[in-house]
C-alpha cells in the first residue's frame, strides 16, 4: 500500500445527545406550562418539538461518549505496534492524537500516518503508547486531542488538589513551576472534554515559569454537577473558574493567565468579564473558542439539517425566562451577553486566539471578527487541517512557539513610564 496523506472533507461532530426518559409528547404539552405570550405562540407551531429537542441537546451533558471510530486491526511492527483504522476526516490528518476505547477504560497515543488507502477507506498509523487497556481487543473508540492520561504520563510531578466550588469540591491537577512562581496558568477544558485536554499546554507554561492549575468544573463528570444538571455555556461555569483563581491567590499566585479550549474559551471570556479577580487576569490563550454562541448554534442547526427558523426557536427557548421550564435550566442563558463579536471593544484582557480555518464544530469566523474589531487586545493565529481544538496535535512545535512568544511579550516586566523617563 503506497504511502499517502490526505485530509478528507470535514463532517460535523454531532452535538452530544440530551438525557432521555420523558416522551416527546409529554415534553411538548406546554399550553398549561407556559401560559400565554409570544413564546407560547411560538411553541404551538409544529416546529416546537424539534426546536426544544435541539435546545436540550445543546445544554445537556452526554451520559457517555459515542464510540464512532472503528479500530480494524492492530499489527506488530518490529518492537512497536501499528493500528489500522477506518478512514475518517479525523484519522486522515497527520499528527499525534489520543484514541479512547473500551468505553474510555483504554487509552492509546496514536502517531503519524504510515499509509492511507482511499479505495479501502483505511489508514495505517503508528501506535506510540498504550496507557491503559488492551488495544488488540478494541473494535471501536473515539478520537481525541488529549494524548496523555495524566501529568505523570508527560513526566510532570503534579499534586491532586481540591477546589471549593458550589456544591462541593472540584478536583484539579497542580503542576508547580520551579522557584517562586507568582503567575499561575488556570487551564479550562472544553464541553464534553476533561482536564486531560489541557496537558498539551503545561510544557510551554512551565518553560515560561508558570505554575499550572488544570481544573474541572460543573457537569464535566469530575466536579459537582450543577443543581439543574445543565450546561450554562459559560454563563454559570465561570464561577468555578473564579473559585480556581481564588485557590491560586491563596497559594501564592499574584496574577493569572487563563487558557481555554472551545467552550472553555467562552468560560474564560466570562471570567475575564465578570469575576471580582478580573483585574488580576494578565492574559488569555484561547484555542478554538466559542466567541458567539448564536453563530455556533446556527452552524449546528445547519449541519444537522434543522431549518434555521427552528434553530432560532431553540435559541429563544434557551434565553427566555419561560423556556427554562422546558429546557430544565435553572435560569435562562443570555446568549447576547456571550456574543464577543458584538462586545468586541469591551474585551480589555490581552488575548491570543488560535483557531483552525476548517474547524467543523466551532466556526473560526467569529474569532477572526473579534480580532478585526479589537486588534489592540486580540492576536489571531490560524491553523489548517486541525479541525476542532487539535491545533497542537497537528503542529505542536508551531503551537508552542506562538504561545510562548506571545506570552513572553505579555508577561514582560511592566515599565513605569515615570521611571523610564528618568533613566540615565
Amino acid at each position: 500500500m503506497a504511502s499517502s496523506t490526505r485530509t478528507l472533507s470535514p463532517t460535523a461532530a454531532p452535538v452530544p445527545a440530551a438525557d432521555g426518559g420523558m416522551s416527546l409528547r409529554a415534553k411538548w404539552a406546554i399550553g398549561g406550562v407556559i401560559g400565554g405570550g409570544a413564546l407560547a405562540g411560538l411553541l404551538a407551531t409544529g416546529s416546537s418539538a424539534l426546536a426544544l429537542y435541539f435546545a436540550r441537546r445543546v445544554i445537556t451533558p452526554a451520559p457517555r461518549r459515542v464510540s464512532d471510530q472503528e479500530v480494524l486491526a492492530v499489527i506488530r511492527e518490529g518492537e512497536g505496534q501499528q493500528v489500522i483504522l477506518a478512514a475518517t476526516p479525523d484519522t486522515t490528518v497527520d499528527g499525534v492524537y489520543g484514541l479512547f476505547f473500551d468505553g474510555g477504560k483504554g487509552h492509546a497515543r496514536i502517531g503519524p500516518i504510515v499509509s492511507y488507502s482511499p479505495a479501502e477507506r483505511t489508514v495505517l498509523r503508528e501506535v506510540e503508547a498504550v496507557y491503559s487497556g488492551d488495544l488488540n481487543t478494541a473494535h471501536r473508540g473515539w478520537w481525541s486531542g488529549a494524548i496523555h492520561p495524566d501529568p505523570a504520563a508527560v513526566g510532570l510531578p503534579a499534586e491532586d488538589v481540591l477546589i471549593e466550588v458550589d456544591g462541593g469540591q472540584a478536583p484539579a491537577w497542580l503542576v508547580r513551576a520551579g522557584g517562586t512562581s507568582r503567575t499561575w496558568a488556570v487551564m479550562v477544558h472544553g464541553r464534553g472534554a476533561t482536564r486531560q485536554e489541557a496537558l498539551r499546554a503545561v510544557g510551554p507554561a512551565l518553560e515560561l515559569g508558570l505554575t499550572s492549575l488544570l481544573v474541572s468544573y460543573r457537569n464535566d463528570g469530575l466536579a459537582p454537577s450543577a443543581d439543574d444538571g445543565r450546561y450554562g455555556l459559560g454563563s454559570t461555569e465561570w464561577r468555578d473558574i473564579e473559585a480556581a483563581i481564588e485557590y491560586a491567590l491563596a497559594n501564592g499566585a499574584e496574577e493569572i493567565v487563563l487558557f481555554g479550549w472551545s467552550m472553555g474559551g467562552a468560560i474564560c471570556l466570562q471570567t475575564a468579564d465578570l469575576s471580582r479577580y478580573r483585574h488580576l487576569i494578565r492574559a488569555m490563550v484561547l484555542d478554538a473558542p466559542v466567541i458567539n454562541w448564536v453563530n455556533v448554534l446556527a452552524h449546528h442547526a445547519e449541519i444537522h439539517r434543522i431549518p434555521s427558523l427552528v434553530g432560532r426557536y431553540g435559541q429563544l427557548m434557551l434565553g427566555h425566562p419561560l423556556g427554562r421550564r422546558l429546557t430544565g435550566l435553572a435560569a435562562p442563558v443570555d446568549l447576547k451577553a456571550m456574543d464577543w463579536v458584538s462586545r468586541a471593544v469591551e474585551l480589555r484582557t490581552p488575548t491570543l486566539i488560535v483557531h483552525s480555518v476548517d474547524d467543523e464544530y466551532v466556526p473560526y469566523g467569529p474569532s477572526a471578527l473579534l480580532a478585526e474589531r479589537n486588534p489592540e487586545m486580540v492576536t489571531f493565529e490560524t491553523f489548517n487541517h486541525a479541525r476542532h481544538t487539535k491545533e497542537w496535535n497537528v503542529d505542536p512545535a508551531r503551537w508552542e512557539r506562538l504561545v510562548k512568544a506571545w506570552l513572553r511579550q505579555q508577561l514582560a516586566p511592566r515599565v513605569n513610564p515615570g521611571q523610564a523617563g528618568s533613566a540615565g
